[in-house]
C-alpha cells in the first residue's frame, strides 16, 4: 500500500514538473518571438531610413576630377552610408528607360545634369539632422541644388516611432502576464509538495535546508524551458529565413546571441525567484491553512 502511495507521489510530481517545464516555455517562447519582432522592427527601421537619401545635382561645367574629388570628401563625412556618382550620359539612360521616349532625339540635347546619389545612415535620417546635412552640402560650389523627399521622411519616421511605442507598450504587459503565469504555475507545483514542506519542518529541518531542493528544482526547470524555448525560436528563425531570404540581410548575429541569452536568463531567474517566493508562502503557513 505505501509503495502505491509512493508511486502516486512520484507520478504527481513529474506531471508537476512536465506541466511546469511546459508552461514556462510557452512563456518564454511568446517572450523571444518578441524579442525578435523588436530586433527586426529596429533593423527595418534601419533598412528603410537609409533607403531615404539626397540626389545631389552638379553644375553644369564642372570637371570629372572635381566631382570625384567631392564624393571622395562625401565618403569621409560621419553621416555617409554610401555614395553613388550618375553621370548625366547613365542619368539619360535610366530616364529613357522609364519614360519609354527617346526624349534626347527629341530636345536635340540632354538637359540633365550629372548627380550624387547620397544614402543616410539611419541615425542621420531625421529631419533635424537632414536640414543641416542639406546646408553642409549646399555650402559646396559645386552643388547646385540638393533633393531628398521629405514627406517620406516625416511618414517613416511618425510610423516608426508610433510602432516603436506600441511594441515597447506590449512587451511591457506581456512581461507582467509572464511573471504572472510563471509565478502561477510554479505555485501549482510548491502547492502539490506543501505537506513535504511541513513535514520536513516538523522533524526539524531549518528554512534554508527545506528551500534548497525547491529552488534548485526550480532552476532546472527554466534552464530546461529556457533551452526548449530557444529551439522553438530556431525553428521559427530557420522557417522565416527560408520564406523571406530578404531577412539573412538583416541578421545582426551579436542582437541573437544577446536575445539567446536574454531568454536563458530570464527563464532562469523567474524560476528561482517564483520558487522562492512561492516556498517562503508554505514555510510559513500554519498546519491548519494548508488544507484550505
Amino acid at each position: 500500500m505505501a509503495r502505491q502511495e509512493d508511486k502516486f507521489y512520484n507520478r504527481r510530481i513529474r506531471t508537476s514538473h512536465f506541466s511546469t517545464v511546459i508552461s514556462i516555455t510557452l512563456v518564454l517562447f511568446m517572450l523571444g518571438l518578441l524579442g525578435l519582432l523588436l530586433l527586426h522592427t529596429k533593423k527595418l527601421s534601419d533598412y528603410a531610413k537609409e533607403n531615404i537619401g539626397f540626389s545631389i545635382m552638379i553644375k553644369e561645367g564642372i570637371r570629372e576630377a572635381e566631382i570625384m574629388a567631392l564624393l571622395k570628401k562625401l565618403d569621409t563625412e560621419e553621416f555617409v552610408k554610401s555614395t553613388e556618382y550618375i553621370p548625366k550620359e547613365k542619368a539619360a539612360i535610366q530616364l529613357k528607360k522609364e519614360l519609354g521616349e527617346d526624349f534626347i532625339g527629341f530636345l536635340g540635347y540632354n538637359p540633365l545634369l550629372p548627380t550624387i546619389d547620397l544614402r543616410l545612415k539611419a541615425d542621420y535620417a531625421n529631419l533635424t539632422s537632414v536640414n543641416n546635412i542639406e546646408k553642409k552640402l549646399l555650402a559646396n560650389p559645386e552643388v547646385k541644388e540638393v533633393f531628398y523627399q521629405k514627406n517620406l521622411l516625416e511618414m517613416v519616421n511618425q510610423n516608426m516611432e508610433r510602432i516603436s511605442l506600441l511594441i515597447l507598450g506590449f512587451s511591457s504587459v506581456l512581461m507582467i502576464i509572464s511573471i504572472a503565469l510563471i509565478n502561477n504555475t510554479i505555485r501549482l507545483s510548491v502547492y502539490s509538495r506543501r505537506f513535504v514542506i511541513r513535514t520536513m519542518q516538523l522533524v526539524g529541518a531549518t528554512r534554508s535546508f527545506i528551500r534548497r531542493p525547491f529552488i534548485r528544482n526550480g532552476i532546472i526547470d527554466g534552464f530546461i524551458s529556457a533551452i526548449v524555448a530557444i529551439g522553438l525560436l530556431m525553428v521559427v528563425m530557420s522557417f522565416l529565413f527560408q520564406e523571406i531570404p530578404e531577412l539573412i540581410q538583416m541578421v545582426d548575429l551579436k542582437l541573437y546571441v544577446a536575445l539567446i541569452i536574454t531568454v536563458l536568463i530570464i527563464g532562469i531567474l523567474i524560476s528561482w525567484f517564483c520558487t522562492w517566493l512561492s516556498v517562503r508562502r508554505y514555510l510559513r503557513m500554519k498546519t491548519d491553512e494548508l488544507y484550505t
